[in-house]
């Protein structure tokens, strides 16, 4: 592990040398390389220590990612914390069981130590993102930075936005489409359920009054164990990934064609054929998952976003300046 944190510092410091804009316009590689030069340092040793004490949160930071982006862009708008007078994204029932923010405000208060004012929490859940999936999966990718802290967070906002654990293929491919991705970013990011945790009532649907027959017996004989049928008191959780829970890999799609997936949506990927197709692949070639999932993970975390002299540079994470 220490060679390969030497070769992700060394990654990290040729593409702080580059200048060059990428996507979105305001973006960059090495934003903040005259402004705050430890920057993306800062935010990686936070992380690395948060998810070697708890792999868990690498999983939700990832998934902190995918919420904030597909809400308003990735601002930050997932961070701020509910109101009595602004019921925030926080509490909408899809985001209730996000993981992290802890993370990001222990960052947050290292970089406002070290450059106050500069960093902001968007491209610090960005930067987040990035260092998880290094520290879970072993592979990294280069991040542009420049994004800027929105000033609207609402409850309202994440149902009418993000995919559903329930969606049916075209209801994942038109939500995805809304946001500029195409069904093949839809399949490779879904590839992040190889790690985190998901609750029996994300999938009772499944179990319940009738065991979903495109689920495999002994899998579903198994979370009939664990689930009860109504979970409004009893709602236990269980790893998305059986074998390899807290490793960022392809096994995903392995699970997927051996029916031992959660989610309906994680099994809908192998009702049309080009996404099968997908499936196929990435469960055989995983160093194309690889390539083609920071791709999209480079891809996602551009939507939206606010750069210039739009939003503002929130002084904490969690609250409008």
């Amino acid at each position: 592990m220490k060679n390969s944190n030497l070769c992700y510092i060394g990654f990290l410091f040729a593409m702080s040398m580059i200048g060059a804009s990428m996507g979105q316009g305001g973006l960059a590689f090495g934003f903040y390389r005259s402004t705050c030069p430890s920057a993306e340092a800062i935010v990686r040793s936070v992380v690395f220590q948060a998810v070697s004490s708890n792999p868990g949160l690498g999983a939700g930071l990832v998934r902190l990612l995918f919420h904030d982006c597909f809400v308003r862009g990735c601002d930050g708008s997932v961070l701020i914390a509910s109101t009595p007078s602004n019921p925030s994204e926080q509490v909408s029932p899809i985001n209730l069981s996000l993981r992290g923010f802890q993370v990001i405000a222990q960052a947050k208060t290292q970089l406002e130590a070290a450059c106050p004012g500069v960093v902001s929490c968007a491209d610090i859940v960005a930067f987040a993102a990035r260092d998880s999936a290094f520290k879970l999966g072993g592979f990294s990718y280069a991040v542009v930075a420049g994004r800027r802290d929105g000033l609207v967070s609402s409850s309202a906002d994440p149902l009418n936005n993000l995919p559903q654990f329930s969606f049916t293929l075209a209801q994942l491919e038109s939500t995805f489409a809304a946001k500029g991705l195409s069904p093949q970013d839809m399949v490779v990011l879904s590839g992040a359920h190889s790690i985190g945790i998901a609750h029996c009532s994300s999938f009772i649907n499944r179990l319940y009054p009738t065991v979903d027959p495109t689920l495999d017996p002994t899998f579903a004989s198994n979370l009939l164990s664990l689930c009860p049928n109504d979970t409004t008191t009893n709602n236990p959780t269980t790893n998305q990934d059986y074998r390899t829970p807290n490793i960022l890999d392809n096994r995903y799609y392995q699970d997927i064609l051996q029916k031992r997936v959660l989610l309906t949506s994680d099994e809908d990927l192998t009702t049309s054929t080009a996404t099968l197709a997908l499936v196929n692949t990435y469960a055989t070639l995983g160093g194309q998952w690889v390539n083609q999932f920071t791709r999209a993970m480079q891809k996602m975390g551009q939507i939206g976003v606010l750069t210039g002299t739009q939003g503002e540079i929130r002084k904490v994470c969690s609250a409008f300046n």
